[in-house]
C-alpha cells in the first residue's frame, strides 16, 4: 500500500454518488506498502478502504480478487468485503485508474511477533488454504518463477548502486532455483503476500487479513515459504537473523489443520530461496524505479540479500523445524 495518486474532495463526491456507503467525512492516504494507492475513508458510522491499483495489478484480475474476498467471508475468513456500486459493480475508475472500495478490517498489525503469534498465523493460513480448496476460482500467479527473469532483465546493471555483486547473486540463484523448483505439490489459492502489515491482531489474537492483490493459484507450501521469509527473521542492528523457533511454530500451527507431505517438506528450502529471490527482485526494481513524488517509504532490497544467503546455507526441512 502507498500513495502514488492524490485525490480531491471532488473525487470523494463522485464516489458518494456511485456507492451507497453514506457521506464521507474524511479521507486520508495510507503510506504503508509499495504497490497500490490506498485511502482510509470514514463515514459517520463505518470505515472503508479505497484502493487505486498500480502497475502490477492487471484490470482483468480485479474480479478474481473481489470474488475471492467475498467467497472467503462465507468461510469465516475475516478479510475486507468488496463494496458494490449502485449499478452492481465492484470496479470503477478514478483519476483514469481502476479502483475499488472494500470494508475496513478491525485490529492492527504488530511490529514484532511472538512465537505464539507465529503458531496462530500458521494455523490460520491452513484455515485459509482449506477454505480456498472449496472456492472455484482461478488466477495464474503473475509473480511466479516464470516472471523472475523478465524482472532481472529490466533491472540490468543499475543494481550495482545497491550492492556491487547483486546482479550476479540474483542471476546465479535464479539458475539454480529453476533447476530445483518442484513440479507437483499440493496447491490452490494462496494469499501470496502475507507480510506482518497484512495480518491484523485484536486483543493479541489474530483477527484478519488484508491486501489480497497478489492472491493466485500456487503451491500451498510456497505461501509458507513467503511467511517464513516475512515473519521468521528478527532484525538486530540492521542484520536479519533467522529465528528457528518462530519458523517451527509457524509450521506446527499450520500442520494442526493441514498435514505436510514428504514432498512439501523436501521442497521447503528451494521454495524459501525462491520466495526470498522474488522479493529481492521486486524490491530492487521498485527501489530503482519508484517516482520521487510518491508518498511512500521505499523498502530496502538488502534485507532480502541477507535472507537469501541464509536459505542458501540450509539444505533440508530440519533447518526450519527441528
Amino acid at each position: 500500500m502507498a500513495i502514488y495518486i492524490k485525490i480531491s474532495r471532488n473525487d470523494i463526491s463522485a464516489i458518494e454518488k456511485k456507492f451507497n456507503i453514506g457521506k464521507i467525512i474524511s479521507f486520508n492516504g495510507i503510506k504503508k506498502g509499495i504497490e497500490n494507492t490506498n485511502y482510509l475513508l470514514k463515514t459517520k458510522y463505518k470505515k472503508y478502504i479505497l484502493t487505486i491499483f498500480g502497475k502490477r495489478v492487471e484490470k482483468k484480475d480485479i474480479p478474481f480478487f473481489m470474488n475471492l474476498m467475498s467467497e472467503l467471508k462465507k468461510y469465516n475468513i475475516n478479510c475486507p468485503l468488496p463494496q458494490k456500486s449502485k449499478k452492481g459493480n465492484y470496479l470503477f475508475h478514478i483519476k483514469n485508474k481502476p479502483g475499488v472500495i472494500v470494508s475496513f478490517v478491525d485490529g492492527k498489525d504488530k511490529t514484532k511477533l511472538s512465537i505464539k503469534n507465529c503458531y496462530d498465523i500458521g494455523k490460520h493460513v491452513a484455515k485459509l488454504h482449506n477454505a480456498s480448496k472449496k472456492i472455484k476460482l482461478y488466477r495464474k500467479n503473475s509473480m511466479s518463477l516464470s516472471s523472475w527473469q523478465k524482472i532481472l532483465n529490466k533491472i540490468g546493471n543499475r543494481c550495482k548502486t545497491i550492492h556491487p555483486n547483486l546482479k550476479e547473486l540474483m542471476k546465479e540463484n535464479l539458475k539454480d532455483i529453476k533447476k530445483k523448483w518442484p513440479k507437483k505439490l499440493s496447491s490452490g489459492i494462496i494469499h501470496g503476500d502475507l507480510f506482518i502489515d497484512n495480518i491484523f491482531f485484536k486483543k493479541n489474537k489474530l483477527h484478519g487479513y488484508i491486501d489480497f492483490y497478489f492472491a493466485s493459484n500456487d503451491f500451498y507450501m510456497y505461501e509458507m515459504a513467503i511467511c517464513i521469509n516475512a515473519l521468521c527473521f528478527d532484525k538486530k542492528n540492521n542484520k536479519f537473523i533467522f529465528n528457528k523457533a518462530k519458523s517451527k511454530n509457524l509450521i506446527k500451527g499450520y500442520s494442526r489443520l493441514r498435514s505436510l507431505s514428504e514432498k512439501d517438506k523436501t521442497s521447503l528450502n528451494v521454495l524459501c530461496r525462491g520466495a526470498a529471490l522474488r522479493y529481492l527482485l521486486t524490491r530492487t526494481y521498485d527501489y530503482l524505479n519508484t517516482p520521487k513524488s510518491a508518498v511512500i517509504k521505499i523498502k530496502n532490497p538488502k534485507e532480502y540479500i541477507q535472507k537469501l544467503k541464509v536459505h542458501n546455507q540450509f539444505n533440508n526441512f530440519k533447518n526450519y523445524y527441528n
